[in-house]
């Protein structure tokens, strides 16, 4: 089974597709593919699906959207050469949940996790190209907002978040292993368009105002500076964290002709706002 979430919901068995075109099936899968080979407790897909007030028939409507995926599922199976895997093999019932076995298939959160984990290591360990690399490969997984094509409930807006927690470190560590490459041109129009997306993100704004900087656009890298710090004090009243003032003094007391010594940026994240 191959199973893509990160960018439109895709689940294909044999090379065909189990992914439902209703609504509630499509969460049921959504949720069962992000937890492949793991029991999703049975709790878990009702609040998923009616939130805090389920009606009266949730469990029996739940075993129909079951029905219905198992469905797709025997089709898919149909086209295939292991005529001993039944639909109950893929899509599991377990006491008190379900289970979706991946058969040992390809997931791209699974390895958008191994690839990101791979760059952390290797820029902890200095090796900046193969960081970037791994890192700008994990990242390249990614086709749109994780589940873009979803209508989330509870349980799968959680995920998503922290799915895009976890893109937004990747994306962090693969900038600065960059900007530690003297890759700071290179990097100006992705930063320009991540600030305007995240504008209460210290660190883009930090990473953003070195790349300025090392350009020779010291004003600039300044400029950027007093826009986050207007953000920061009139939506979430606090001030910019003491590691970035600290780049924006180092900004100020370094001249336009002569580069910072430190690449170091803000370690600070606020909660992106759109």
């Amino acid at each position: 089974m191959d199973i893509d979430v990160l960018g439109a919901l895709d689940v294909r068995e044999n090379g065909i597709s189990i992914t439902p075109t209703a609504a509630k099936p499509r969460q049921v899968l959504a949720l069962l593919a992000l937890h492949a080979d793991q029991t999703v407790p049975v709790a878990a897909l009702i609040e998923e699906l009616w939130g805090e007030r389920p009606p009266r028939s949730a469990r029996t409507t739940l075993q129909t959207y079951i029905l219905q995926l198992r469905a797709l599922i025997a089709t898919a199976l149909a086209g295939g050469e292991d005529a001993t895997r039944t639909p109950k093999d893929v899509l599991v019932t377990l006491p008190g949940g379900y289970l979706l076995s991946s058969g040992g298939g390809t997931s791209d959160v699974r390895e958008f996790e191994r690839l990101s984990g791979m760059g952390y290591r290797a820029v902890d360990a200095g090796d900046h190209p193969g960081g970037a690399r791994l890192l700008r490969e994990a990242l390249a997984l990614w086709s749109g907002p994780a589940f873009a094509d979803v209508q989330g409930g509870v349980q799968l807006d959680m995920e998503i978040r922290r799915l895009e927690e976890t893109r937004l470190c990747a994306l962090d560590q693969r900038i600065e292993a960059d900007l530690r490459l003297g890759r700071h041109r290179e990097l100006l129009a992705e930063l320009t368009v991540l600030v305007s997306r995240y504008r209460t993100h210290e660190n883009l704004h930090g990473q953003f105002m070195l790349a300025l900087h090392r350009s020779g656009r010291r004003g600039e890298a300044l400029s950027v500076y007093q826009r986050l710090r207007t953000t920061l004090v009139r939506e979430l009243g606090i001030e910019p964290s003491a590691a970035l003032r600290r780049l924006q003094r180092s900004i100020l007391m370094t001249g336009p002709e002569r580069p910072l010594e430190s690449t170091e940026t803000p370690r600070r994240r606020l909660a992106p706002v759109g």
